[in-house]
């Protein structure tokens, strides 16, 4: 349970750095959404485990920002060989450029880090690029499998 409160909290903190910015921005979304006072102290301290992500807390940054990495990852736990592809292969190629480029990023950053929370970003990265390269396959084969009808 460790490991993935440690993947869900990479997830958090790069959903954060990368749509919000800061930990202010991030408190002021969840402020909005919920209609309750979190500050920017009580983020840092998610972020360093102290203590843990509220369900809640989760969803409101998701949906602001669009993306849900955490919402995807408790997804895949329960149905990990479920058909997911959706869209043209063309959205699913721009998808596995970003993801891969990321996860190369992360993977260098850890390299170079003995931080282990690096390890656990680069683990998170990898997981959504390899998720990307599933979807794709899965829309090829659901593809090809049209054709030859």
């Amino acid at each position: 349970m460790a490991n993935l409160r440690s993947r869900i909290n990479a997830s958090m903190a790069a959903l954060i750095d990368g749509s919000f910015g800061c930990l202010d921005a991030a408190a002021e979304t969840i402020n909005a959404r919920l209609g309750r006072s979190v500050g920017k102290g009580t983020l840092s301290k998610k972020l360093g485990q102290s203590i843990g992500w509220n369900v809640d807390e989760v969803m409101a940054l998701e949906d602001a920002a669009g993306r849900y990495p955490v919402t995807k990852m408790l997804a895949r736990r329960l149905r990990p060989d479920e058909y997911t592809a959706q869209g043209c292969v063309l959205l699913h190629v721009g998808q596995i450029s970003k993801e891969t480029g990321e996860a190369v990023n992360a993977i260098l950053s850890a390299q170079q880090s003995d931080a282990g929370c690096e390890y656990d970003q680069a683990i998170v990265e990898i997981d959504e690029a390899v998720e990307a390269l599933q979807q794709a396959r899965l829309r090829l084969e659901r593809e090809s499998v049209g054709a030859e009808r």
